[in-house]
């Protein structure tokens, strides 16, 4: 079921049930004030009728005895008006067993219904000679609370019978007239209302990833829909941004393993064309193992990114001494750093143990220096500063390169992210290392984070957590 069918039903069904209950209640009351009309009418009757036929409820006598000089009285009058039958209301006195013992000329051969066992005024609808009827049943009581006999007067209430019928029918034949009308009407309210969401729809089914740059057109009204517009073309903002980004990784991975493969490749068709020299060999040999090594190296930064998106990587926490992690990586990297003549100064640091995965965090170090050590200009100062407080030890790796843009800050520890071809061309990196550093440190409950600003070099801090096991002594 569409959507606007199901609008249009769940408000239908909603207000079927209110009006029912209006159309209940409005039915009832008329009823209500009809037949309490009627009631009235017959209570002031069935108490004209005790005074005019001489019967008083707190003086019975004998009911017999009380009802003769009506009897006289009801000849007289019907000699007076013998042509002018009682056609408004029918009247009938009844004894203790039910039996009729005086009643109105108009009943004829018909009686008005008894109920024996009732001992107080009731008013109930009933039928004598096949015309409806409304009447009240009045017990007659002595003093002494005795009931001797019944008074009971009725009137005809065919015509309010027959408009309160035609009431109902109205009703009744207007209620699904009404719900019939209103789904329609609500149907088209409905796919009017909706008509910005198919258009959602058919923009986002049109999208594919040779027109990612499509949006969806903005409703006028600010509204809910205005917000889902919105919110979706952020989404495809970042959809595109992603997209582009690993396609441009993509690409670039691609040339960096194929150039170290065409690189060995050539080496050895060379070498294999005639014999050469041991040195020869062995120089070649040495070239062939390095660009093998830095397409392994790639493949290694690849599977970890994989296997940290898996939930596949728990860090095997354990104290240590930070001082010395950073020691092993400056030593590594002093071969990156003396051709540049670039410095690493790591003097006069506090020591402190911390906890934390040797292996990651050896990543995490080398990975920050390296950057450090690529981005600095010849003859500069890489510096690793320290920091302590109650909460936390710090590490600072600052460089003296070109810097980071303010507004690609926030993107430097996306992957895929590289923040110019022609940086990323002469340094051999492929904007996979800070990517791997953030994961990593996230795993360990490391926070970093990145000063930088352009011409003016970068600071990259990362905050170790101080636990039971954290000691720091000064240097």
């Amino acid at each position: 079921m569409s959507l606007r069918n199901r609008i249009a039903l769940y408000y239908t069904a909603a207000t079927a049930v209110l009006v029912a209950l209006v159309f209940t209640a409005v039915s009832l009351m008329v009823d209500r004030v009809v037949y309490r009309h009627f009631d009235e009418e017959l209570a002031r009757e069935s108490t004209a009728v005790l005074h005019k036929s001489h019967i008083r409820t707190n003086a019975f006598m004998g009911f017999r005895e009380m009802i003769e000089p009506d009897e006289a009285n009801n000849r007289n009058e019907q000699r007076k008006r013998p042509h002018e039958p009682l056609k408004t209301e029918f009247i009938q006195f009844t004894g203790l067993d039910g039996t009729p013992i005086r009643k109105s000329a108009n009943l004829g051969q018909n009686a008005l219904v008894i109920n024996t066992g009732e001992k107080h005024v009731t008013f109930i609808n009933t039928s004598v000679g096949g015309l409806d009827v409304r009447q009240i049943q009045r017990p007659l009581q002595s003093r002494s609370g005795e009931t001797h006999g019944w008074l009971i007067v009725a009137r005809p209430v065919t015509d309010a019978i027959v408009v309160l019928g035609d009431l109902h029918r109205v009703l009744l034949l207007s209620f699904p007239a009404i719900l019939i009308t209103l789904f329609a009407l609500t149907r088209s309210i409905a796919a009017r209302s909706i008509k910005p969401v198919k258009e959602v729809i058919d923009t986002a089914e049109g999208i594919t990833k040779k027109n990612l740059d499509q949006r969806i057109r903005l409703p006028e009204n600010r509204d809910e829909l205005y917000r889902l517009s919105a919110t979706i073309n952020a989404l495809l903002d970042r959809l595109q941004d992603a997209f582009n980004r690993e396609t441009q990784f993509t690409a670039d991975a691609s040339h960096e393993l194929k150039t170290p493969l065409a690189a060995v490749k050539g080496t050895l068709e060379v070498l294999i064309r005639k014999p050469r020299t041991q040195e020869h060999y062995e120089d070649r040999i040495g070239l062939c193992l390095n660009e093998l090594n830095r397409m392994a190296q790639l493949i290694e930064q690849l599977l970890l990114l994989a296997r940290h998106e898996k939930s596949t990587m728990t860090p095997k926490l354990e104290p240590l001494e930070l001082n010395i992690s950073i020691n092993e990586v400056v030593k590594r990297l002093k071969a990156l750093a003396e051709p540049k003549g670039i410095t690493l100064d790591f003097s006069k640091q506090a020591a402190g143990i911390v906890e934390a995965d040797p292996e990651m965090l050896g990543m995490i170090i080398e990975n920050v220096l390296s950057n450090a050590v690529k981005y600095s200009p010849t003859g500069s100062t890489v510096t690793v500063d320290t920091g302590i407080s109650p909460n936390a030890t710090r590490r600072t790796i600052t460089d003296q390169g070109m810097g980071i843009p303010e507004q690609q800050l926030h993107s430097i520890f996306e992957r895929f992210y590289r923040m110019g071809e022609s940086r990323s061309a002469s340094s051999g990196g492929s904007g996979l290392g800070l990517a791997i550093v953030k994961k990593l440190a996230d795993l360990q409950g490391i926070l970093i984070s990145v000063e930088s600003h352009p011409g003016d070099g970068t600071s990259f801090t990362l905050r170790f957590p101080r636990s039971s096991l954290t000691q720091t002594v000064n240097a």
